[in-house]
């Protein structure tokens, strides 16, 4: 049985689950967020928990079990704290600003790269930093990592966009002489 599949996910005091035959809803303070449960896969309330089950120990069935409980267990997290991904922006010149809700990106064009959000997701910019925060986990990395594909940092000077805490290898290019 999969590790993670097998495990029940708690459900805190001020979150509400609802499941109406393969489709699970979860709201709270933050929001609401629903999922569709594959047919195969049986998901049950049970005494303040969500079980995950599988009928058969299928490869296909065994994928799904550990998928669909990481995503409700995530669905639950993003309802109580949220998520968040940090970005930096290197480079001399390069900046972030927030214009109303809309991102505009100074990234060494020769124009300004605007990035409207998604609903349900907050963009934070202050010069060289942007927050990028929600409730549901795939959205708020895929968010992140569309900003951070206008300007991935490159290998020579690191100059781009880069996640918090991620480590680009610097080439050391060519040397002059002989």
């Amino acid at each position: 049985m999969s590790r993670i599949g097998k495990k029940p996910i708690n459900i805190p005091e001020n979150v509400k689950v609802t499941i109406d035959g393969n489709h699970v809803t979860i709201s709270g303070n933050k929001g609401k967020l629903g999922f569709d449960v594959h047919p195969d896969i049986i998901v049950k309330k049970d005494n303040g928990k969500i079980v995950v089950t599988r009928p058969s120990d299928t490869k296909s069935h065994r994928a799904l079990h550990g998928t669909t409980r990481a995503i409700l267990a995530n669905m639950i997290e993003g309802i109580t704290a949220g998520f968040k991904k940090e970005l930096e922006i290197n480079g001399v010149g390069y900046s972030a600003i927030l214009e109303r809700n809309r991102l505009k990106l100074l990234l060494g064009f020769s124009h300004d790269i605007y990035f409207d959000p998604p609903e349900g997701i907050r963009i934070v910019a202050k010069r060289s930093n942007i927050t990028v925060s929600g409730i549901d986990k795939q959205l708020v990395g895929e968010v992140a990592a569309k900003i951070r594909s206008f300007r991935p940092p490159e290998p020579y000077k690191g100059k781009g966009i880069r996640y918090r805490g991620e480590f680009i290898r610097i080439k050391k290019g060519k040397t002059v002489g002989g």
